[in-house]
């Protein structure tokens, strides 16, 4: 009996058929699939995200017939036979099939054909080398797609290491696909493959790595493939040394056990050493964004140094001068390396404190100070700053003419 995923509502959808219809209406029927990641996550019951399909149209064809339909085409890798479709305000990527004529590793040279299998034949893992019609028909020209999806086998597409020679950057993608969608045992044939090319993931760009990394990172649990590459020593090849994966596995732990929202950048500064400068460096060689490398750099501070004991008062001075943000990161890598067991109660009191209270503003400003006796310039930033220390180490009291009046000791205090 043949496969089929049925009729969803995501391939009957109105912006869906649209486009079928256009592709359809220059190419015949048949002429366009549905290929991989939507049809591998419906056979197996996952949301379908992105809606990919695959042509025996060139690139040219596909322009014009989308056009033709009053759709807007975009040419996002029209060498490598990629068009996208914009319909309906989404986006569908549609590409021709295709053969390899040269690869380097990094890129391909391609050749369009209007041979399923041969397109088949060129994709990296067979679980993505799937393809449906419209009508929910499944296609699976490896002959094993189906059954591994089901079965949660990452395994590529013929020879291993002709794969990962094509483009080494299936060395991250076969982590991030096992930490998504692998069960049991890894494919010995890959890890095989992935641990002898390994020093090649060098040749690959930055920003091409840190997107892998941080997809594989957003799993829901991604501790064993991670455990894989380093032992592997795929991981040694693309973070700095010494790795932290007691500190990873305990942060996945407390996100799953306490429900946090899966997030991949603090993961990946839970990975890294405790070294503000070297967190900088490496987010800058792999061209994280700044905020991604300020955020991981504010994560592997040193000081304050936080315990499950902290009184709510401490925990009210260091949100204060953390900031929410960088002092819930804080407290959840802390949390990661403690003994959960018998200090949970105490770590989610400290973030939902964190969350909950809301810092007050400093009631002085530097008019203040110079109204208390101060000469104007950089004597004024100093006075504030001790001044506003007494008032955080005094709980942010709230009375301003307190604090008015520490200020004036603190100006008679000083010589100008």
């Amino acid at each position: 009996m043949s496969e089929t995923i049925g009729q969803r509502p995501w391939m009957t959808a109105p912006e869906t058929a649209a486009v079928l219809d256009a592709l359809e209406a220059a190419g015949g029927p048949d002429c366009a699939r549905f290929v991989g990641g939507c049809v591998r996550n419906t056979l197996i019951g996952k949301p379908v995200s992105d809606i990919d399909i695959a042509t025996r149209l060139t690139p040219d064809a596909v322009t014009a017939a989308l056009k033709a339909a009053g759709l807007k085409a975009v040419p996002t890798g029209v060498d490598h036979g990629t068009v996208t479709a914009v319909s309906g305000g989404k986006p569908y990527e549609i590409t021709t099939l295709r053969r390899d004529v040269a690869t380097d590793g990094r890129r391909a040279v391609v050749a369009f054909t209007d041979d399923w299998a041969e397109d088949a034949q060129r994709r990296d893992f067979t679980l993505n080398s799937l393809y449906a019609s419209r009508d929910g028909s499944v296609f699976d020209p490896t002959g094993h797609g189906c059954a591994d999806a089901r079965a949660g086998r990452i395994v590529f597409v013929g020879e291993a290491e002709e794969r990962v020679r094509e483009d080494y950057l299936r060395i991250l993608r076969f982590f991030r696909f096992f930490a998504w969608y692998g069960a049991g045992t890894a494919d010995a044939a890959a890890l095989e493959a992935c641990e002898a090319l390994k020093g090649d993931l060098k040749t690959l760009s930055a920003e091409r790595v840190s997107r892998e990394l941080l997809k594989l990172l957003g799993a829901d649990d991604p501790r064993e493939a991670v455990r894989l590459m380093a032992a592997s020593g795929v991981l040694g090849e693309v973070l700095p040394a010494p790795i932290d994966l007691a500190r990873f596995a305990g942060l996945v732990a407390i996100e799953d056990d306490q429900l946090f929202e899966n997030d991949p950048v603090l993961r990946l500064a839970a990975l890294l050493p405790d070294d503000q400068v070297g967190a900088v460096t490496f987010a800058e060689r792999l061209r994280l964004s700044n905020a991604e490398r300020d955020r991981i750099a504010a994560a592997l501070a040193p000081t304050p140094e936080f315990k499950s004991w902290m009184s709510p008062r401490e925990i009210r001075r260091a949100l204060y001068r953390l900031g929410a943000q960088p002092f819930r990161d804080r407290a959840k890598l802390a949390w990661a390396r403690a003994d959960r067991s018998a200090t949970t109660p105490q770590w989610r009191g400290m973030i939902a404190l964190g969350e909950g209270w809301t810092p007050p503003a400093f009631p002085l400003t530097g008019e203040d100070v110079i109204a208390a006796g101060a000469p104007k310039g950089p004597m004024v930033g100093q006075v504030l700053r001790e001044v506003e220390d007494w008032w955080v180490d005094h709980d942010f009291i709230d009375d301003k003419l307190s604090t008015i009046e520490k200020l004036k000791s603190v100006v008679q205090g000083m010589a100008f």
